[in-house]
């Protein structure tokens, strides 16, 4: 019973980071792109091109839409039941999203013509940290972040090189859309600031610490982040040169989100022990990162 209501609440959690991450990603074209015929990335980057070489006649939302829905096709087939079921979800939100949400013209009105540099840069960040908070969450928006999670799911590529790459010939197309290559240079600085955004907020979520803990209550410590953190620990033999004692060491990798916890564990315990930490990178394993060779 208790199990099923913490998978009740951890796909509450998940569906409530999609909504929240992919109403950041449409707010940031609604608001700093699209109006400024900025193109970014993805399929909402394509359904841009196609609203302004239509004359503003077909809207982004339809474009969109009928983009993913090939693209959709593709990704459940090989990322799966679960990530098709959430990927449904996203592509359905953020169409009602593009179709309904108002252009604020208080965002927009504030910043003129000259200002496009800003729109691209702001824009960039918002509807990067939207994605990526869709990731972390198991969501996508559809387009090029489905490429991006076929391609992850066999390489260790960053989303955010496959977005760079991917979406070089779609910016590249907004040059048709007023023959400026300005245009084009905006799309650019967005995807890039994009890019960037989205690997932090992913990294920095994936970054470990690797934790030295030294204290003569190192067994009750070791039990107690086992029961409550859920992580392993592992007790290597030791000897104090100085008191020429023998003793344990215990060595524990944890994401830097857990150390909290950690803390309390350990201070709770023995408030005297001994404490190391440093930064680790490629932790691979079970409840790490899942080696990919292929």
């Amino acid at each position: 019973m208790i199990g099923a209501k913490n998978k009740i609440y951890k796909e509450i959690r998940s569906y409530t980071g999609i909504t929240f991450g992919l109403f950041l990603y449409v707010l940031a074209w609604v608001a700093f792109l699209i109006p400024n015929g900025i193109v970014g990335g993805g399929a909402t980057g394509m359904a841009t091109v196609i609203y302004y070489l239509s004359g503003q006649i077909i809207p982004v939302s339809y474009s969109f839409f009928i983009m993913n829905a090939i693209l959709l096709v593709i990704g459940f087939y090989i990322l799966g039941n679960s990530f098709g079921i959430k990927t449904i979800y996203g592509i359905a939100f953020t169409f009602v999203m593009l179709a309904v949400l108002p252009e604020p013209k208080f965002i927009t009105e504030s910043f003129q013509e000259s200002d496009k540099l800003i729109c691209a840069i702001i824009g960039g960040i918002i509807s990067g940290f939207g994605i990526a908070i869709t990731f972390q969450n198991g969501g996508s928006a559809g387009g090029t972040d489905i490429v991006a999670m076929i391609m992850n799911k066999y390489r260790n590529i960053s989303p955010g090189k496959v977005f760079l790459y991917a979406d070089l010939i779609i910016i590249g197309s907004s040059f048709f859309i007023n023959w400026d290559f300005r245009t084009i240079v905006y799309g650019y600085v967005t995807m890039a600031v994009f890019s960037y955004s989205v690997d932090l907020l992913l990294s920095g979520s994936k970054q470990s610490v690797q934790i030295i803990i030294i204290s003569e209550k190192y067994q009750e410590i070791a039990d107690k982040i086992n029961d409550e953190a859920h992580r392993g620990v592992t007790a290597l033999n030791s000897l104090g040169w100085y008191t020429k004692t023998e003793n344990k060491v215990l060595l524990v990798i944890v994401r830097k989100r857990d150390m909290k916890q950690i803390h309390q564990i350990i201070n709770s315990v023995d408030k005297d022990a001994f404490i190391s930490e440093s930064n680790v990178m490629g932790v691979y394993g079970r409840g790490f990162e899942a080696m990919k060779t292929k």
